[in-house]
């Protein structure tokens, strides 16, 4: 009998063996339905930026928790691990005075130190991923709320962070807009909105965004290019049988804890960047909708499968619901319903078309 491995297959099954299929079609499914209902206003430059910027901050989270969930474990502090790491972040910039950079290297160091705690405790104790980082998501989120009573003296929001940290080229790649120029160039000659004195409607595109579509480049290369991609895959999939095929699992698995902590912190500094503060609500339920996103994009709860650019797609959708019922006639209170039913139609598709190609029962 051929080694199924070696039997080829065609590109119809290949597609349909990919992961983000479903969030693919959801995300198509989800754009007709606003093309149907939304005002012509949503899908502007102005309008489509709107959607992308919650939904990079968003999709930054999500596509870490993707790379968890195929190494099978979860984050759920992450949301927490943001309003954490946006005080560190601003304790650094306002008490400590330290310059921009080293801030942001030390927040990311802190976001690090705290993930691996994270993964050698899930791993050592044996514990599941999900009561331990439970934990953490209550423990960061009394941390921070404590923390930011007595930085600021009683209040829950720390203010004058955009003032101190300064200006220059580090806090131009982690604020406001990049590719200023070509938008400019775009609007001169014409193909985007311009005001009347020839200033372009939408100046540029938000960094978070740039960020966001980076980052689910590199995760994608790194899943689909590189051995580590294999590592994560294999230790998701079958954690013993990994380790027997000299896996380095528990290395693994601690790394992308860490990872997803740092995700955390990015947003957490990007954010905090961009509003000039921080409060002991940032994140507020990110891991949830971090999960989410990452479900729709063709992760399973059982680990050893998924995408990053499912994920990706999974953010979109998000952001284009939540900012999209917004441009409708529907009560915007519709969102999570609407969310709660994409979640589910994507489980359901995505697990039909994998038992249909593989044969699985």
């Amino acid at each position: 009998m051929q080694d199924e491995r070696l039997r080829e297959v065609s590109l119809l099954t290949k597609i349909m063996r990919r992961p983000e299929l479903g969030a693919l079609a959801g995300l198509v499914l989800v754009t007709i339905f606003f093309l149907s209902t939304a005002d012509a206003s949503m899908f502007t430059l102005a309008g489509i930026m709107n959607i992308l910027s919650p939904a990079s901050q968003l999709g930054i989270l999500a596509i870490a928790a993707a790379l968890l969930m195929i190494g099978g474990e979860f984050d759920l502090s992450i949301g927490s691990m943001v309003a954490f790491t946006g005080l560190v972040f601003g304790a650094f910039i306002t008490l400590s005075g330290w310059p921009l950079l080293l801030a942001i290297l030390a927040t990311f160091v802190v976001a690090a130190v705290l993930g691996g705690l994270n993964g050698q405790m899930v791993i050592r104790t044996r514990l599941p991923s999900f009561i331990v980082t439970l934990a953490f998501l209550f423990i960061l989120r009394g941390l921070s709320l404590v923390g930011l009573k007595w930085a600021t003296g009683g209040s829950t929001q720390m203010r004058s962070i955009g003032d101190q940290a300064g200006e220059g080229l580090i806090r131009e790649l982690f604020s406001g807009v990049a590719f200023e120029g070509v938008f400019s160039w775009l609007a001169a000659h014409d193909i985007i909105a311009k005001f009347p004195n020839g200033t372009p409607t939408v100046t540029g595109m938000p960094v978070s965004i740039v960020w966001f579509i980076g980052f689910a480049l590199v995760a994608t290369w790194l899943l689909l290019r590189t051995r580590a991609g294999n590592w994560i895959f294999a230790a998701g999939g079958d954690a013993n049988a990994a380790r027997n095929s000299g896996v380095p699992v528990d290395r693994v698995k601690t790394a992308l804890f860490m990872l997803t902590a740092a995700a955390a912190a990015l947003v957490a500094i990007l954010t905090v960047l961009d509003a000039g503060s921080t409060d002991a609500r940032r994140g507020f339920q990110k891991e949830f909708e971090a999960i989410i996103a990452a479900v729709i994009g063709g992760c399973l709860l059982t680990g050893g499968y998924g995408s990053a650019i499912g994920a990706f797609f999974g953010a979109i959708i998000f952001g284009m619901v939540s900012i999209g019922l917004t441009y409708t006639r529907f009560d915007s209170d519709w969102f999570q319903v609407f969310l709660g039913a994409m979640l589910l139609l994507a489980v359901l598709f995505n697990n039909f078309i994998r038992r249909k190609v593989t044969g699985e029962r």
